[in-house]
């Protein structure tokens, strides 16, 4: 009989070691994991326009991180030419950081200076009824045409899974309800066509969205003449 309650003592021991073990590891898990509106995505990507002077300089992969209402675009060149986007949707600005051998230097662009910026790329969409799977996400499909260009159309694929509904505000997708994991996009004379991979909802630091100590700011006159020059 002593034998048996030593077994049932031990059993309940090990039964609760494996219960906390279980707790601590969930609660583990929720630290590491992102939380609403939180996390990272990457892209496959590629320019356009194959005869464009900066095609060489295209990337062929790009990483979105996006907390709440920030987001920070990542792309690199063979680990030499570097830039990221990073947008602010409540102060509504766009900076844009490039690191290219010495050079290192920022631009910050507000809210009229974005809104000219997308009418280089002017669009208007409709949406259709269409959605697969894109990056594990369910993805609703919308009818792009360029307004000064009505012969050039495209597709373009958004989710809702992972909210962020106004997302787009910056952009010239403004007012589509989603992330764009599907969609093609200009910015200092270039287009590219970027598609997600994968998603992950992760913590994502909030100094990702900062510039950079050691940048220079620059204006937007000096940020394009630093591309023309690479032309």
């Amino acid at each position: 009989m002593h034998f048996t309650k030593q077994i049932q003592f031990f059993t309940i021991k090990f039964i609760s070691v494996v219960i906390l073990g279980m707790l601590l590891s969930s609660s583990s898990c929720k630290q590491n994991a992102g939380g609403d509106n939180e996390g990272v995505i990457e892209f496959d990507t590629k320019g356009v326009d194959e005869s464009h002077p900066l095609y060489g300089l295209a990337p062929s992969t790009a990483t979105l991180k996006f907390k709440q209402d920030k987001f920070a675009l990542e792309m690199s060149t063979m680990g030499i030419f570097n830039t990221t986007i990073i947008g602010d949707l409540t102060a509504k600005t766009l900076a844009q950081t490039v690191k290219f051998m010495d050079i290192k230097m920022a631009c910050i662009e507000k809210e009229n200076e974005i809104t000219a910026d997308n009418q280089d790329f002017e669009i208007k969409f409709e949406e259709t009824k269409e959605t697969k799977k894109i990056a594990n996400q369910k993805c609703y499909k919308i009818k792009v045409t360029m307004v000064k260009n009505p012969a050039v159309t495209f597709d373009a694929w958004y989710t809702k899974d992972l909210g962020l509904p106004n997302c787009n505000d910056l952009n010239p997708y403004k007012g589509v309800p989603g992330v764009l994991l599907d969609y093609r996009i200009k910015k200092m004379g270039l287009e590219m066509h970027f598609v997600a991979k994968s998603t992950k909802s992760i913590e994502v630091s909030d100094n990702t969205f900062e510039i950079p100590a050691y940048m220079k700011i620059v204006n937007k006159e000096e940020m394009a003449k630093f591309f023309a020059d690479l032309q």
